[in-house]
């Protein structure tokens, strides 16, 4: 058949084409064939028009082999809308959640507290405050021990006597615990 026979039999095919009533026809089965496999009747809905709008674009696939196209189109959109879901949420995980932005008052307070943290080890004992630094830091009581050069076995004592200071200091300054 030549080139010019085909675009002829394509035309003759195209004007015997009811696409109206083949829509009607189709799209509430279409739909929920979509529906089943994605468990979104909304986006079905739209997978379900997209892939009329692919019938209606394809010349080609209108006739009698245009259901069977249209079902294996709509499976087809289906099963890869599935895999962009997977997808999309594998990378949804991975990614951190962005923390909100501090307020204006939220930073103001946050300097103001740290002011008054750094006033009160200031006003400690030198080793009182190196320990409460090193241990909030993170350091195990031996690498604060080693840093500070006491015995590892005295290490709690002087924390819990750091801290005591630290309370007493905070509260005859700032009136209040935090």
């Amino acid at each position: 058949m030549s080139a010019q026979t085909r675009a002829v039999a394509d035309t003759a095919q195209e004007d015997s084409f009811d696409f109206e009533s083949f829509f009607h026809a189709h799209y509430e089965r279409i739909a929920r064939v979509i529906a089943r496999l994605i468990g979104d009747p909304a986006r079905a809905e739209e997978l379900a028009v997209e892939a009329l709008w692919k019938l209606w674009q394809n010349p080609r696939a209108h006739g009698d082999s245009a259901g069977g196209w249209l079902y294996r189109t709509a499976v087809r959109m289906g099963l890869n809308e599935l895999r962009s879901t997977v997808r999309r949420a594998r990378h949804e995980s991975l990614a951190e959640p962005v923390a909100a932005f501090p307020s204006p008052e939220e930073v103001r307070a946050a300097a103001e507290e740290q002011r008054q943290v750094r006033q009160v080890l200031a006003a400690l004992d030198p080793r009182q405050a190196g320990l409460l630094l090193l241990r909030s830091s993170g350091l195990s009581y031996q690498e604060v021990a080693d840093a500070m050069e006491i015995n590892p076995a005295s290490v709690g004592t002087l924390l819990s006597r750091a801290q005591e200071a630290f309370r007493k200091e905070y509260v005859k300054n700032y009136g209040t615990q935090r």
